[in-house]
């Protein structure tokens, strides 16, 4: 195993400071369990790590080391996991002149092996979320897959480790790297003015240590799990997600690691033309919902990027549908996602006809209201071997209008002061026409026209 960060030496006291600062050290213990929590949205990661301590009855000494990683060393904490009320962790302390270096002085009435949990925050692990969805023939259901992509850019190995992700918003007044990179670990974290007096100082580096620790405080609930399943646990405005198993991620190295896989979810395929929106495309949308009618609604969903493909036959041969990115889903939220342009379903519109008409005029004979009246058809073109749903809409620039519509339009709407939407049903490699006449009131023709 790769190791940059930590190294230990046990010895026993003695009363001489001369002796005390010559320690022996002795190769670190393999780790036997390891479990990291990463904060994406703000560069912060949890380790939790269970390691065998031989401890000498008496007075022990630990040295530990952080160098070529991003850990703060004010977070790092020691829990013995038995004989709790024979093994005192007195303190740790940060010789002077010497960076990257801590001392630990360990009070034990035991002399054995004893089960230790070692914890800190550390930088540089990130996370990020993406799935593919993969539709039925016809499209009326979607497998949808959810993976996770792990970053280790900490500068420290994490071989076996369970995984857990913090889905939220951390809040913190101080940078993990940032204090990793100091020369000297204690102090303030946080630059202060030499005006402040000493209870205003105080005041403030408190408010920094519970801004920092509220993640340890958060996350660290619990033992490490071991049964290999997807564990999701709401934790206040956070959820956390634990991926199954474990995976060694050395650092400089991405690993993609599988956070659901979901079966039958049913779906809405919606077309759409927006001249105001998309120009003179038609945009395809998938719809579905975070509940458990759509076979979710357990967890919340991160945010992240969606390639959408279609299954073809019994043979398993997938079309590329589209792709579209997404923020974080709340469980029982609708979806709507926008997959991009697409050329076999066609909307075409075509100006058949404008006039003025209905002229008013002023004391001096000058026209000061009008009708403008143009006259519209609108061909729409399912080129696919599958009937489609498409909504489309038709925006005036005033709120002074009348609409008259002719044909097989499908069902008509108002959908505000200046728009309205058609919604169409179109049967496999069909096309349908309708029109309408809208009469636009001009000028003092406003004052004739009425909702």
């Amino acid at each position: 195993m790769k190791r940059k960060m930590l190294f230990i030496a046990l010895c026993a006291f003695t009363a001489a400071p001369s002796v005390r600062g010559k320690v022996d050290l002795v190769t670190l213990p393999s780790r036997e369990r390891v479990q990291i929590t990463i904060y994406n949205s703000a560069d912060l990661t949890l380790v939790r790590e269970a390691r065998p301590l031989t401890l000498k009855e008496g007075n022990n000494s630990l040295q530990f080391s952080w160098e070529n990683t991003l850990i703060d060393p004010t977070s790092l904490e020691m829990l013995p996991k038995a004989h709790a009320d024979a093994i005192h962790i007195a303190e740790l302390t940060y010789p002077p002149r010497v960076r990257n270096l801590g001392l630990w002085n360990i009070t034990s009435e035991v002399a054995e092996k004893v089960p230790v949990e070692i914890t800190y925050l550390t930088s540089g692990l990130t996370w990020r979320a993406f799935y593919m969805g993969t539709l039925t023939s016809d499209e009326k259901h979607m497998r949808l897959q959810g993976y996770v992509r792990v970053t280790n850019n900490s500068g420290e190995d994490y071989e076996n480790a369970q995984t857990r992700l913090i889905v939220g918003k951390v809040h913190l007044l101080d940078e993990i790297a940032a204090l990793a990179r100091r020369q000297y670990p204690y102090g303030s974290p946080v630059p202060v003015p030499r005006s402040v007096s000493g209870p205003v100082v105080m005041e403030k580096m408190a408010e920094v240590t519970w801004s920092r620790r509220a993640g340890v405080e958060l996350a660290a609930a619990g033992e490490m799990a071991d049964k290999k399943e997807i564990i999701k646990e709401g934790l206040s405005e956070y959820f956390l997600y634990t991926i199954e198993g474990t995976e060694t991620i050395p650092t400089g190295w991405s690993k993609r690691l599988p956070s659901f896989d979901t079966d039958e979810i049913p779906v809405i395929n919606l077309y759409k033309y927006d001249e105001n929106r998309f120009g003179t495309v038609v945009v395809r949308y998938l719809s579905f919902k975070n509940d458990e009618e759509h076979e979710l609604g357990e967890t919340p969903i991160p945010g992240g990027n969606l390639k959408v493909y279609r299954n073809l036959d019994p043979q398993q041969h997938l079309s590329y549908i589209g792709q579209s990115s997404f923020k974080y889903i709340p469980v029982d939220e609708d979806v709507e996602l926008n997959l991009g342009a697409v050329s076999d379903v066609v909307v075409e519109p075509k100006l058949m006809d404008a006039k003025t008409e209905n002229y008013r005029f002023d004391r001096r004979n000058n026209i000061s209201g009008w009708d403008d009246v143009q006259t519209w058809t609108m061909e729409v073109r399912n080129t696919r071997d599958i009937p489609v749903k498409i909504e489309i809409y038709r925006t005036f620039g005033t709120s002074y209008w009348k609409i008259t519509n002719k044909g097989v339009f499908g069902e008509f709407s108002k959908e505000d002061l200046f728009s309205v939407k058609y919604t169409i049903l179109l049967p496999p490699f069909s096309k349908q026409a309708f029109e309408y006449t809208v009469r636009f009131y001009q000028g003092t023709r406003q004052e004739d026209w009425k909702p």
